[in-house]
């Protein structure tokens, strides 16, 4: 905190938006993490139910 008090307050604005930026990114990451572990297993049925169908000549990969 010394440090960025330190800084001119244009700098210091600057680093506050910056912070700011990087805790929303790292939220949106939090969230989409959140996201794909509730989807996991349809995600996981779906390519098996794909693979499967494949293999029994029933659809083709594109």
């Amino acid at each position: 905190m010394k440090m960025v008090e330190s800084l001119p307050d244009e700098l210091q604005e600057q680093l506050v938006e910056y912070v700011r930026a990087y805790i929303a990114e790292i939220e949106e990451e939090k969230r989409w993490d959140q996201s794909f572990k509730q989807t996991k297993n349809n995600l996981v049925a779906a390519a098996q139910k794909a693979k499967e169908e494949i293999a029994a000549g029933l659809s083709a990969p594109s």
